[in-house]
């Protein structure tokens, strides 16, 4: 019998997601259906079948498609790398149909895809986090420029919501020297730049969304990607330290028992994600992530396949974990090239649903 696995709105890294799905331990068949609202994007071209997504639609229409999609396809797992806010408050409609979501609860992913909310509700978890503070226009943000770069620290801007990277900052007003232009590109902006955008966008209308001012913490960033129970129940998390192109697995109880209490606290489900960087020579939380990590897959050289032992869990309630995973383990990350076929992950449709 063969196991119909979605990974939705797949970016790039869910390639090697996929590898680790068909290679399971358990040799269990499985067909990998993958969407993108980018009909060229990778992930596509690995995937058994391919879906273009609506672009630009909101959480009740994406959620819409979402449940046509696996009802025509018979889904059995959804695992959702983005829009799972679209899909957390659905989960007893997809069961109804058959059809499992692996998420956390709608209550964790509204709070988690909100960095300030979650600064505040990891600081009454007794977390470390960063001093922030939250802005929407020229004044408030030169405001908390000036209140933060008091502890003489460089600060950095970005969006309080789910944009990935992008929105993100150093603020830098030192003037642009040789050495710099000729260095490798790095996202900078200075005070005025950024005070002057919002200030603009104010005027003509547009709408700000809720934007952090914090400082710019140090590297490593650690990345604990965690496998817990529907109940919060951490069984397993493998931190990575992650500097330039190399990354290494951490034998480092506090950074899991860190990642314990934050999954805990939130009750977060299946895979999930905290990272973490470095102030005065203490990490403090980042950000947590109710979904799966883009960097996951480099968790399987701890010989620990995590995408399908989450699979397990939510099916059976079993993990199937038997070994302890080999940590201490040092990887580099070099470009990868694979051939596709001349039409890869046969597209059913685009943006469409029924009913």
């Amino acid at each position: 019998m063969t196991l119909r696995i979605w990974l939705s709105s797949a970016g790039a890294a869910t390639v090697q997601v996929m590898r680790l799905l068909r290679e399971n331990p358990d040799g269990v068949e499985v067909a990998v259906y993958a969407s993108n609202v980018d009909p060229e994007a990778a992930a596509l071209a690995a995937c058994d079948v391919a879906a273009v997504e609506p672009r630009r639609v909101g959480n009740d229409e994406y959620g819409r498609f979402a449940l046509d999609f696996c009802r025509r396809h018979r889904i059995d797992v959804v695992i959702p790398p983005r829009r799972i806010d679209a899909l957390a408050g659905r989960v007893a409609e997809f069961a109804a149909i058959g059809t499992k979501v692996m998420c956390s609860p709608v209550e964790a992913v509204r709070t988690l895809t909100d960095k300030a909310a979650t600064y505040a509700a990891a600081t009454i978890a007794g977390i470390s986090v960063p001093p922030w503070r939250v802005v929407s226009d020229g004044e408030g943000f030169r405001a908390a420029v000036e209140e933060l770069s008091r502890t003489g620290e460089r600060l950095c801007i970005k969006p309080s919501g789910e944009f990935s990277a992008f929105g993100f900052r150093i603020l830098d007003d030192r003037p642009l020297r040789m050495r710099d232009l000729l260095a490798p590109p790095v996202p900078v902006a200075t005070v005025d730049a950024v005070a002057g955008a919002l200030d603009h966008a104010v005027a003509q209308g547009d709408r700000v969304p809720e934007l952090l001012v914090m400082p710019y913490l140090d590297e490593p960033e650690i990345s604990v990607d965690c496998l817990s129970t529907a109940h919060g129940e951490l069984l397993l998390g493998i931190p990575r330290a992650k500097q330039g192109r190399f990354r290494t697995l951490l034998d480092d109880p506090d950074l899991v028992d860190t990642a314990r209490q934050l999954v805990k606290h939130f009750g977060l489900a299946y895979l999930t994600n905290v990272q973490l960087r470095h102030r005065a020579g203490e990490p403090v939380l980042l950000e947590v992530n109710p979904r799966p990590s883009a960097g996951l897959f480099h968790t399987a050289f701890s010989g620990v396949n995590l995408p399908w032992a989450a699979t397990g869990l939510l099916l059976t309630g079993d993990a199937g974990l038997t070994t302890p995973p080999r940590l201490g383990v040092r990887l580099a990350l070099a470009e990868a090239v694979m051939e596709i076929a001349p039409n890869p992950g046969r597209i059913t449709e685009t943006g469409s649903y029924s009913g």
